[in-house]
């Protein structure tokens, strides 16, 4: 009887893991990510990792295949069938933070053949992600909810303090 009581307990634990996300399986992830890749001009993101994972059904909605996840995109399958966890999981791991710098311009070129001719830089590939599930789920998508200038940003972009002042009469778009 107990024996049949622990194979019950296992089976529904076992099945329980089995339909979690792959975090769930014990692996040491962060609870909060600082991106920083443009923090010259702008404050850190704070993004809440743990609060995204808890609405996600699995880690491949935002990282692709690269946590182990089985790939069934047809297009992808025909490279990406048996493909493995990846070392590192963050976009910056696949997506170019300099996406037209000589090195990475000089890789597609080398590359022609390859896919992912098309895949964006590192802000972009934040960007589709982010701003995408955003919208749907209420999220922030306004540009300063989630990047703030820092003082050096304004004054690069002549924003803030550091925008020009309307001269009398140009208020309506008349001169410069």
């Amino acid at each position: 009887m107990y024996a049949v009581r622990n194979w019950l307990i296992g089976g529904v634990l076992i099945g329980a893991l089995a339909s979690a996300p792959s975090i769930c399986l014990g692996k040491n992830l962060p609870d909060s990510i600082a991106l920083d890749s443009l923090a010259q001009l702008y404050e850190k993101v704070k993004f809440n990792h743990a609060k995204h994972i808890s609405m996600v059904k699995d880690c491949a909605e935002c990282h692709h295949h690269t946590t182990g996840t089985l790939v069934e995109d047809a297009n992808c399958v025909r490279c990406h069938k048996n493909s493995n966890e990846t070392k590192i999981v963050a976009c910056k791991g696949c997506h170019s933070a300099q996406p037209f710098s000589a090195e990475a311009l000089r890789e597609k070129e080398n590359n022609r053949r390859l896919y992912h001719q098309d895949k964006p830089g590192l802000k972009g590939a934040y960007h589709q992600n982010c701003i995408g599930c955003h919208a749907k789920s209420g999220g922030p998508t306004g540009c300063k909810e989630c990047h703030p200038l820092k003082k050096v940003g304004e004054a690069f972009y002549n924003t803030g303090e550091y925008a020009p002042r309307q001269t009398p009469g140009t208020e309506k778009g008349h001169g410069h």
